[in-house]
């Protein structure tokens, strides 16, 4: 070698060891900050700032007292705010919030005339589309005291097919040049799962739980630049709020592709963590297994979600004994306990995890029933969850914790069903509904969500639901069932930690301890010290998923 290229390899050498020896250029600091997390026993940790790695994890938490680095990427001073981990919604429907966006949306009607001015409005506004679609319908809100009609929705739009989901999801309203465009026949009979609401013996318009099919199967489907900007549209709503990642139930195989599509394109900014639509999505999108997280932790499959009853609302739920303001109808068992059996070991004999809907205490204790059954044969950490758990049997509730069943529950739904609930069950049995606190006290890990779009996913809405349960305008005073009331931490922890822990995600967000994902959201409020009222109004003011601000209040996406 020659003294000039030793003299060069020598000083390459150099640097590269004095590279090795200093500190990387690569950290953010986020600093001045009211911050508090949970650590992994879910006990509050307060910090003032915030060291990000270029990993986009949490490097350090620094006290006032602590020196902060020197040599950064970024820094930003966080004006005193409070600042907590990214919520974690536990469940909802990722897509359905997308489209509910884009299409018409009822669910701020107050009556049966408002509605139908709003999609008369809607139509007319829109004469090209070849069905009127949308959803958030609720004839309990409007205290129409019945179900509405065909005939109610002929008044305003006879010479095109209209189809409206009700807010929960679970009920379809049609006209009657939709059930002509589906063929609906007079004499068509209910299906398993499912009831046809008829007048004078023909169907009068309402399709309840498997009887929607009827109709839907008629309607035309998505396209994929529709699906693509519906997720768009439900991203940006989502980290507005707060929320950093979701549980999508129910994910269908063009969901699915969709979400490939943005993580592919670098679009995919909210963490999903998906459950598939039934046990022939589960084996189309993971085939032998549960996928890998991909995309930085932004998307996985974890398991399937399956329908054991429908919803209160539509007296839906299967019930014990028959509803109080129904008497002779419990609901609807859309499996009997043999499918159910059948569904959960396929899933769990590939490690796919299970979450069963079951809103009634009949199919609350047919899910218990069943992984009872289940756990003889598969051990480990399965990590069953069931979604709503809304009413509950007392004597069900310990069958919870034996085999560490998550109940995965959203408590705005509290709030809005509350009238409901004691129509539907009468007062005598209301011991074990929406019950968190005597869930927690037994041990049952929870996880909360909001159910968007059937609810609003505003979670400071759902933390104050979960520590006050009044609703917005303080009612009832003290809280309905107030022996059922969260602490903050504990409302927060199933929020985030809780959440993350029931998708199997608890070692990578949910908390902000180092090594953790950056997700995390600046507040105007601080959730643990502000009123009730405060809580509700919080605004979120940025919102930073794996150490890159996703959302700025008073900017665009």
């Amino acid at each position: 070698m020659s003294r000039p290229m030793f003299a060069r390899a020598a000083a390459l050498a150099a640097a590269l060891l004095a590279s090795a020896a200093s500190p990387a250029w690569a950290d953010g600091l986020i600093d001045n900050v009211n911050g508090m997390t949970l650590d992994a026993k879910g006990k509050v940790v307060e910090f003032t700032g915030l060291v990000i790695d270029d990993d986009g994890k949490v490097k350090q938490l620094l006290e006032r007292r602590d020196k902060r680095p020197e040599k950064l990427d970024y820094k930003l001073d966080g004006d005193g705010r409070t600042l907590m981990p990214g919520i974690i919604d536990a469940h909802g429907h990722v897509m359905g919030l997308g489209f509910s966006l884009l299409t018409l949306d009822l669910s701020g009607t107050k009556s049966l005339e408002e509605a139908l001015a709003k999609i008369k409005a809607y139509a007319d506004e829109n004469p090209s589309r070849p069905w009127i679609i949308g959803r958030g319908w609720n004839q309990e809100k409007w205290g129409l005291g019945r179900f509405p009609t065909a005939a109610d929705l002929d008044a305003v739009v006879p010479d095109r097919p209209v189809w409206l989901e009700r807010v929960d999801g679970h009920a379809g309203w049609a006209n009657t040049a939709a059930m002509q465009a589906a063929g609906v026949k007079p004499d068509v009979k209910d299906p398993a799962g499912g009831r046809v609401e008829r007048i004078g013996g023909k169907p009068a318009g309402v399709f309840v739980d498997a009887a929607e099919a009827l109709v839907s199967k008629s309607v035309p489907l998505p396209r994929a630049v529709d699906r693509d900007a519906a997720l768009i549209a439900a991203q940006d709503h989502l980290l507005a709020l707060g929320i950093t990642g979701i549980a999508d139930m129910g994910t269908t195989i063009d969901d699915w592709q969709a979400y490939r599509r943005a993580g592919d394109e670098g679009r995919l900014r909210v963490r999903i963590m998906s459950y598939a639509a039934g046990i022939d999505a589960m084996v189309a999108i993971g085939g032998p297994r549960p996928t890998p997280w991909l995309y930085d932790d932004r998307l996985r499959l974890n398991g399937v979600k399956l329908y054991l009853d429908g919803a209160l609302g539509s007296r839906g739920a299967l019930l014990k004994a028959d509803y109080a303001d129904m008497p002779g109808q419990r609901g609807l068992a859309f499996v009997n306990d043999t499918q159910l059996l059948n569904m959960m070991s396929r899933a769990a004999m590939d490690d796919f995890q299970v979450a069963a809907h079951a809103i009634g205490d009949g199919a609350n204790a047919q899910a218990l029933s069943a992984i009872e059954e289940l756990a003889k044969d598969y051990k480990g950490d399965r990590r069953w969850r069931i979604e709503h758990a809304q009413i509950i049997d007392p004597v069900d509730i310990p069958r919870f914790a034996r085999n560490g069943i998550i109940a995965s529950m959203q408590p705005v739904h509290q709030i809005s069903d509350r009238l409901m609930a004691e129509a539907r069950l009468g007062p005598a049995r209301l011991g074990g509904a929406y019950a968190w606190k005597t869930l927690s006290k037994a041990g049952v890990p929870l996880a909360f969500g909001s159910d968007t779009p059937v609810e609003s996913p505003d979670p400071f809405a759902g933390l104050a639901a979960a520590i006050t349960r009044e609703d917005a305008d303080g009612q009832p005073f003290g809280g309905w069932q107030p022996q059922e009331r969260l602490g903050r931490t504990e409302a927060i922890d199933a929020f985030t930690r809780g959440a993350a822990y029931a998708g199997f995600a608890e070692d990578r967000f949910g908390t902000l301890m180092p090594g953790m994902r950056a997700d995390f959201i600046l507040l105007d409020v601080d959730p643990l010290l502000s009123t009730p009222g405060e809580l509700r109004s919080a605004k979120v003011v940025e919102t930073w998923v794996g150490g890159v601000r996703r959302y700025q209040r008073g900017e665009g996406r």
